[in-house]
């Protein structure tokens, strides 16, 4: 089906797309084996950007449509098989725009099979005003996997009129191999709570963001190297354990989405090298 196709007006509205990616290990790479990618969703071939592991594909991930438009639901399917070594990244941030009376949904499984890697590192959402929307994450660990979850988002008011975005509700549940829940993080935020010198987030933050790393300890980088590393971003950063000894939480805040980008990518490096024992190559974007 083409844009062109789409209904317009008050039948628009929510509007649901479905985009399902599988990677698969075999001849030494890791390669993309099933696709179905519908508008708005748009991804490029898989590169293998790592001189050390050419088995690691990149995919880059996009919108072709401008951004998340109101009432849209949106749902990315990620599976990543046994064996396999898959990072998905966005090649830009994604706008949020107004979205009126009708919240927009964007949906995210993710499932890493045994012995597979997974990194889903996207750019901030660009939240304007009026938008809100909501972003469940499910993640399922198979035996020795290993993951990398992480993402942002800031506002912006393009006119300065004062006007905030409505909300933000996020939710991310990780499931270990019995299929058992080991972490779930929900948080809920309204825009007019981050306006202005009394923002949750202090007078001159403008951006958050939040990342996971799974895994054992002894593959994982310290709670020390990450905060040093992005505090060093110009990106506030504090690490710690998460429950159940899924892996390490990471919260992050910054004057803009350009800081919580960086230390996004210096927390893939991180990650990376610690439990895939290399220094990965610089994603271009």
């Amino acid at each position: 089906m083409k844009p062109g196709d789409y209904a317009s007006g008050e039948a628009a509205i929510g509007r649901s797309r479905r985009a399902d990616l599988v990677f698969a290990r075999g001849g030494g790479r890791s390669a993309l084996i099933r696709q179905t990618v519908p508008y708005p969703f748009h991804v490029t071939k898989p590169f293998a950007l790592d001189r050390d592991r050419p088995d690691l594909a990149t995919l880059y991930l996009q919108s072709a449509s401008g951004g998340i438009y109101r009432g849209d639901k949106l749902d990315l399917s990620l599976a990543v098989k046994a064996g396999a070594a898959v990072h998905v990244t966005s090649q830009a941030a994604t706008v949020v725009h107004d979205t009126g009376a009708y919240p927009a949904r964007q949906t995210t499984a993710l499932d890493v099979g045994e012995n597979a890697f997974a990194a889903l590192t996207l750019d901030p959402l660009v939240m304007f005003p009026g938008s809100a929307l909501e972003v469940p994450t499910v993640v399922r660990l198979a035996r020795g996997a290993l993951a990398i979850v992480a993402d942002g988002v800031a506002w912006h008011d393009f006119k300065a009129l004062g006007r905030p975005f409505a909300s933000l509700k996020a939710e991310t549940l990780v499931h270990g191999p019995d299929g058992g829940l080991l972490v779930c993080d929900r948080s809920t935020v309204a825009g007019e709570e981050l306006l202005g010198p009394r923002s949750l987030l202090g007078p001159v933050a403008a951006a958050y963001g939040s990342a996971m790393l799974l895994g054992p300890a002894d593959r994982l980088p310290s709670a020390s190297a990450i905060e040093t590393t992005l505090d060093g971003l110009a990106c506030w950063a504090g690490a710690s354990a998460l429950p159940h000894g899924a892996g390490l939480g990471v919260r992050m805040i910054a004057a803009n989405g350009g800081a919580v980008t960086r230390a996004v990518e210096a927390l893939f490096a991180l990650g990376v090298e610690a439990m895939l024992g290399f220094a990965p190559a610089r994603r271009p974007k």
